[in-house]
């Protein structure tokens, strides 16, 4: 019974400082809200986009390059050059970084968003369709 216990305890233990090891792995730096409207579902030399990755990095490239901002727009630190929105736009296709739904609406809408970003991911949720 008493080595069950010790075993049990040391498993809960390993257990917790993993997951303390993987969240912090991918510390977050902050977020922004943005607006995805019609303007950030054309790409730069003006043919339409078709994916929301796409039109989340064209948002980014519309505030720091363009200048043409939303009124919901705000900024952000971490993607002001092309570089940094490629970047954007890698992280934005892996899975968990936009639920299905999250992609429909960006598509085939213009909702608020929310990009929270992290070291190594970031996450889109929608804050008004």
């Amino acid at each position: 019974m008493r080595i069950s216990k010790t075993v049990t305890v040391a498993g809960l233990l390993l257990a917790s400082l993993l997951g303390a090891n993987a969240a912090h792995a991918d510390d977050m730096l902050g977020s922004y809200v943005a607006r995805i409207s019609d303007r950030d579902h054309q790409a730069s030399d003006g043919y339409a986009l078709d994916g929301a990755a796409q039109m989340v990095r064209q948002d980014r490239a519309n505030w720091h390059k363009f200048h043409r901002r939303d009124r919901d727009d705000q900024g952000d630190d971490w993607f002001r050059t092309n570089d940094e929105r490629a970047d954007l736009q890698r992280m934005l296709e892996r899975p968990g970084a936009m639920s299905s739904s999250t992609r429909r609406a960006i598509v085939n809408g213009e909702p608020l968003i929310q990009v929270d970003v992290y070291e190594n991911s970031v996450r889109v949720s929608i804050l008004e369709d």
